[in-house]
């Protein structure tokens, strides 16, 4: 079944998103730690991601003709496995798993390990310059598939992103939908102090690629934005900035000074659940 079939269930996008999270939450109470804030941020834009734009066969992740969605942040592969879950490509009960040893859920995303996840993300910069050679790669085959790639702010300290950045302009690779997670995160402190982003629009655009700046927890919005981005009749690379926010959903987590990598008391995971929960709406 592609992702065409699965977004025309009843399954609304905003359920798709409310399970992601709950994937991630119930991921970080085995290991009592993990990137959650940003899984629980990057939410939203994974559900449009995986039930709205891409195209794929949960059966077969090998699938030929598939969009290709390159996780070039490792560190958010508990995001990305929850997407997965969720899209029925990895079973409901391998969360228990995750962190543990012999596990195909490890704390940063290994491709060699894990169904569904295309590329070994992890030491920062690395991911888009992989796209713009898949990228290539699918144009000397004739195909016609899409190649997502998400990467973060923090990411784009690094030179190697905006070699690729220019690269894929030159090439013209209109096959390629870059994602930026714009959560002014970072190890080290707000992204925006760290090494200044902004203006990040107009940087794009100077690098020749169809840019699009929105707000990461609108649904709405994104299901617009990556239309537009799928459909540009432009010979460029498409790039989605999507302002999001840590914690997104869990009031506690969301208002933490720090919520890089978070540690939480035992009881707060099930507090996080019911946070979660009282306040879905789909």
């Amino acid at each position: 079944m592609t992702t065409q079939a699965l977004s025309a269930s009843s399954t609304s996008l905003a359920q798709r998103a409310h399970n992601i999270r709950r994937h991630a939450l119930r991921m970080g109470q085995v290991q009592g730690q993990g990137y959650v804030g940003q899984a629980l941020g990057a939410a939203d834009l994974l559900a449009v991601s995986y039930f709205h734009a891409l195209n794929y066969k949960p059966e077969d992740p090998e699938w030929g003709p598939r969009d290709r969605f390159y996780l070039s942040i490792g560190h958010y592969a508990i995001a990305l496995y929850a997407a997965l879950i969720e899209a029925e490509i990895i079973p409901l009960d391998e969360l228990e798993t995750y962190g543990s040893d012999d596990s195909r859920l490890p704390m940063s995303g290994m491709a060699a390990y894990t169904p569904g996840m295309e590329i070994t993300g992890g030491s920062l910069g690395h991911g888009l310059g992989i796209a713009v050679g898949a990228c290539l790669g699918l144009k000397r085959k004739h195909s016609a598939s899409f190649v997502y790639n998400l990467l973060s702010d923090g990411e784009l300290n690094e030179g190697s992103t905006w070699e690729a950045a220019m690269s894929a302009s030159h090439w013209k690779l209109d096959n390629l939908i870059a994602i930026i997670d714009v959560n002014n995160q970072q190890a080290d402190g707000h992204s925006s102090e760290v090494l200044a982003f902004e203006p990040i629009v107009d940087r794009w655009q100077a690098f020749g690629w169809f840019t699009q700046r929105v707000d990461g927890n609108d649904l709405p919005a994104l299901v617009a934005a990556f239309d537009a981005a799928r459909q540009h009749p432009g010979a460029q690379p498409r790039v989605i900035i999507c302002d999001t926010k840590m914690g997104k959903g869990v009031p506690f987590l969301e208002t933490r000074e720090k919520t890089h990598f978070i540690r939480v008391d035992e009881h707060e995971w099930d507090l996080a659940l019911n946070n979660l929960d009282e306040g879905q709406t789909v």
